[in-house]
């Protein structure tokens, strides 16, 4: 063939341009020997192409594919109403040692001021108001605090 007439053949085919027998007569033209120099650049392109077009899938292709591809069977696990409460029940009783520990700190801190402290009706520890109270009054209500103290003290010895 003509080098002239290939290298139109190469311009059309980088614009696209060219139909499938003209690629054919490309592929054909740079598997042979007799190419010339300045185009042997362009023949690796399209001697690999002609390789790539030989080279076929083995016959257990397919096979092998769908093997990979296949998901395993995966079985439902069957939960039963303990399972599924189980966090709930382990944030219940992390809830019960915070707050046992609390309040058994809140007993060991308070146990040895008495008169700071005076019993609430619940049986909670308050602190009592006498800041807030001026003179005579801040001090009649400290001793009011501090006989009741003693007296709950006393009536909790008699029990004893």
């Amino acid at each position: 063939m003509d080098s002239k007439y290939i290298e139109q053949l190469l311009e059309r085919y980088w614009q696209c341009e060219t139909s499938l027998e003209e690629e054919a007569r490309l592929r054909a033209f740079f598997s042979g020997n007799d190419v010339p120099q300045h185009l042997l650049r362009y023949k690796d392109l399209f001697v690999y192409q002609q390789l790539l077009q030989e080279t076929r899938l083995s016959e257990d292709f397919d096979a092998r594919v769908l093997a990979e591809v296949e998901v395993p069977v995966v079985k439902a696990k069957r939960l039963t109403l303990t399972a599924r409460f189980m966090p709930l029940f382990k944030a219940a009783a992390v809830v019960a040692v915070v707050l046992s520990l609390g309040n058994a700190m809140q007993h060991s801190f308070f146990s040895d001021v008495k008169e700071v402290a005076a019993a609430d009706t619940i049986g909670k520890q308050i602190s009592a108001p006498s800041v807030a109270l001026s003179g005579d009054a801040a001090v009649t209500h400290e001793k009011q605090l501090i006989d009741s103290l003693n007296r709950v003290d006393k009536k909790e010895e008699i029990k004893e």
